[in-house]
């Protein structure tokens, strides 16, 4: 099996491939990413073969692609949407530590160390969720959905595709968070909040709506 990542960008990726190959050792890397001043070099020791323009000659039976793009959901979105329109199969990228028993997992994950979900938790495509946040029981998390370090989501809460949701939020349980939404880092997030909605502080509450053209986060259509 081949993975090809793209976006050479966080050294913790490189860490967490070896990890992975501990687990699997059949497992072969290497890096995509679209700054030509990257291509043809080495990140931290795995090549960058080339950019996303590539997946079309490298595709096949025995190759996935994980897309590691997180600074914004939207250029995640897209970017996820380039490859899969090139042929691309996507693939998980996911420490070997996380116990997935009892979770339901969409195409592209990518699921760095210390990730914890309870039980019944259901994850769309394309979803990113980095160190150390914590998913409750039954959550409902969307497609292409990105959480930073820390974040905190109570039990059976909903969240919306496409929505960001930044380092050490909270939301309390049994909420409803919409399509698009940004959470502000350290937000605690204490009753539903409508789709397109940037949220900010403690009690969340809403400055500014975001202006994504898209009715969803959904990678395969």
């Amino acid at each position: 099996m081949k993975v090809y990542l793209l976006g050479a960008a966080n050294p913790e990726a490189v860490r967490m491939l070896q990890a992975v190959k501990r687990s699997t050792p059949n497992v072969e890397f290497a890096f995509l990413d679209n700054d030509p001043s990257k291509q043809g070099t080495l990140f931290y020791g795995v090549p960058v073969i080339g950019g996303s323009d590539r997946v079309s000659e490298l595709k096949g039976p025995e190759v996935r692609f994980v897309n590691l793009i997180t600074g914004s959901t939207r250029l995640r979105y897209e970017t996820t949407r380039q490859l899969v329109e090139a042929g691309a199969t996507l693939g998980q990228f996911v420490h070997p530590g996380i116990d997935l028993t009892m979770i339901r997992m969409g195409q592209g994950s990518y699921l760095q160390e210390g990730v914890l979900m309870q039980a019944e938790v259901t994850l769309g495509d394309n979803t990113s969720i980095s160190a150390g946040s914590v998913v409750g029981h039954e959550g409902q998390i969307g497609h292409s959905v990105f959480m930073a370090p820390g974040v905190c989501i109570a039990g059976c809460v909903e969240i919306g595709d496409g929505t960001f949701i930044g380092t050490n939020a909270t939301i309390l349980p049994r909420l409803r968070i919409g399509r698009w939404v940004t959470i502000g880092a350290g937000a605690v997030v204490t009753k539903d909040v409508p789709d397109y909605s940037v949220v900010v502080g403690n009690p969340a509450r809403i400055i500014k709506t975001n202006t994504v053209p898209y009715p969803d986060g959904r990678v395969f259509k």
